[in-house]
């Protein structure tokens, strides 16, 4: 297929970029590069091949669908920091919301009838049954959270209206980097457990947070569950594949296991051979104690199999990537 994917020049959206060019797809990115990163897609995506825009900029997004004859979308260009939400949700709500609309019309106008939405677990809020599966009651406790929710129906609705076909992806804690090396983290601020956690390795000047150590889990610490980003970027192809027309699909996509704060930080330890300088800070408020996927239905109705379940495997990965670019793509 051609492929256009926004914020495909950010952490995940990069990493889905770089497999769909080895599965065969022709691959476009689009991105406003206000997260994203250029040097993410040198090695592997011509230079004409990135269009930098916005989303609101409808005239110039059909332009890029319409120029690049665009069979599908794979939607990333979003903001997602839970804290920055609740203080800017006005922010938020332009560009998760009215960007996605926007995103949207030009698809109708260009004939591109097929989109894959990044979606989030923060739609669930608090959950009251844990692995969460898809038809947990939604109950978001940010406005970032309210902004992929209401994308999701919105979705629906396209579908139902215009025959649009969607797939909804919800993940969960993406981490790790590409296993060979050629693709990063790099987010500014960083707000990601592992990285966070080696950035005070190699700086124990800035030891790491830990948010709470009197949550109801087993040593005290938060629970989530990690799932590797090139796995998430396959489930993405797989559903890409799946889309029919006039239908709407949503997944949980996770390991279905959760690890600790503590046992992410011993994993680092030992990546790095030395503990990670880590400090008890009071809790997030709205920070549940306990995130972990059901996510049965991805491997059930896709085909999906993580490759990269173990917790040494993604944290061997990340290390070995921001280990040696402190500075992110800027190395």
């Amino acid at each position: 297929m051609r492929v256009l994917v926004t914020g495909g020049a950010g952490y995940i959206g990069s990493h889905c970029a770089l497999l769909l060019k080895e599965r065969g797809h022709e691959v476009w990115v689009l991105d406003n590069l206000t997260n994203g990163h250029p040097k993410a897609l040198e090695s592997f995506l011509p230079a004409d091949r990135l269009v930098v825009a916005d989303l609101g900029d409808t005239h110039r997004v059909e332009h890029a669908l319409l120029g690049n004859r665009i069979d599908a979308v794979l939607h990333f260009a979003a903001f997602a920091l839970v804290g920055e939400s609740v203080v800017r949700p006005d922010k938020y709500w332009q560009n998760n919301v009215v960007g996605t609309i926007s995103l949207l019309n030009a698809m109708r106008h260009a004939g591109v009838g097929r989109i894959v939405f990044s979606s989030t677990a923060a739609v669930y809020g608090e959950p009251t049954v844990v692995p969460i599966p898809e038809d947990h009651p939604k109950a978001p406790c940010n406005p970032y959270g309210r902004t992929k929710l209401v994308m999701e129906e919105a979705l629906a609705d396209h579908a139902s209206a215009f025959g649009l076909g969607a797939t909804i992806l919800r993940y969960f804690n993406a981490a790790g980097c590409d296993p060979q090396g050629r693709l990063g983290e790099d987010h500014a601020p960083e707000t990601h457990l592992i990285p966070l956690a080696i950035r005070a390795v190699l700086d124990p000047s800035r030891p790491f947070q830990i948010f709470g150590a009197d949550w109801p889990t087993p040593d005290g610490t938060c629970v989530r569950d990690l799932i590797h980003v090139t796995d998430l970027a396959d489930a993405h192809l797989l559903a890409l594949d799946r889309i029919e027309p006039g239908k709407t699909n949503r997944y949980n996509l996770g390991n279905g296991e959760g690890h600790s704060v503590r046992q992410v930080l011993d994993a680092v330890g030992r990546a790095a051979g030395k503990a990670v300088p880590a400090q008890v800070a009071p809790r997030r408020p709205g920070d549940p104690a306990v995130l972990v996927a059901d996510s049965s239905r991805a491997k059930a109705e896709l085909g999906w199999k993580p490759r990269y379940p173990d917790l040494d495997a993604i944290v061997g990965t990340a290390w070995k990537w921001l280990s040696t670019h402190p500075r992110g793509y800027k190395t």
